[in-house]
């Protein structure tokens, strides 16, 4: 019932509301970016796998500007990266305009990282399953390991919050979420620690 409904409802309800009470912070940081990124623009949209695979837009702040060097090459990204925009990943902030995609229904509150587009094709079956519900803002993975567990760990993670799915669940990954970036533990959200997955999918392939 949880995971037909009322999780559905929750994540319409919820982030309706966070929008509305978070709009002039919102606005001020849009505008804040849209001068600190010298043009760049406020927002970072990135195409995602979000349920049964289905593609859709993710929106975050953006943190860094298009700056180039001479021959047209982007900067590197610690030379583009503003103040603000480190502030904003910092405290994860970067992350709130994903409250638009849970409104219209293309992610929700919590649920399983939405990952680069060309890592679909090499998901195991049952790795794919992470993609038979609705992607989250943060989610199991995030709070338990983020950073420093394997590719093949947070994946597993992924399954089990998706074989696992309750109301109870979700309520212990919001409050450890919101630990995490009251103490700034982990908040970085999409992280490329372990470099590209499909490389370490590669390997993997290689050894067999």
């Amino acid at each position: 019932m949880y995971r037909r409904y009322f999780k559905r409802l929750i994540d319409v309800t919820a982030s309706g509301c966070a929008l509305l009470i978070l709009a002039i912070p919102l606005g001020v940081i849009t505008l804040w970016l849209h001068f600190a990124n010298k043009g760049a623009g406020a927002f970072f949209l990135q195409e995602r796998p979000g349920k049964d695979g289905k593609i859709f837009k993710i929106v975050k702040f953006k943190s860094m500007t298009d700056e180039r060097d001479a021959e047209g090459r982007l900067l590197p990204d610690s030379q583009r990266l503003t103040k603000v925009g480190r502030f904003v990943r910092s405290t994860s902030i970067d992350e709130l305009p994903q409250l638009w995609n849970v409104l219209i229904g293309e992610m929700s509150l919590i649920g399983p990282r939405p990952l680069r587009t060309y890592y679909l094709p090499w998901y195991t079956p049952v790795e794919a399953k992470r993609h038979n519900v609705r992607p989250g803002i943060t989610g199991y993975a995030q709070t338990h390991g983020r950073n420093f567990v394997s590719w093949d760990e947070r994946l597993a993670l992924d399954v089990y919050y998706v074989d696992h799915l309750s109301f109870s669940l979700d309520v212990s990954i919001l409050l450890k979420t919101i630990k995490n970036v009251v103490f700034r533990t982990d908040v970085e959200i999409d992280p490329e620690t372990e470099g590209s997955f499909v490389d370490h999918r590669k390997r993997q392939l290689e050894k067999t």
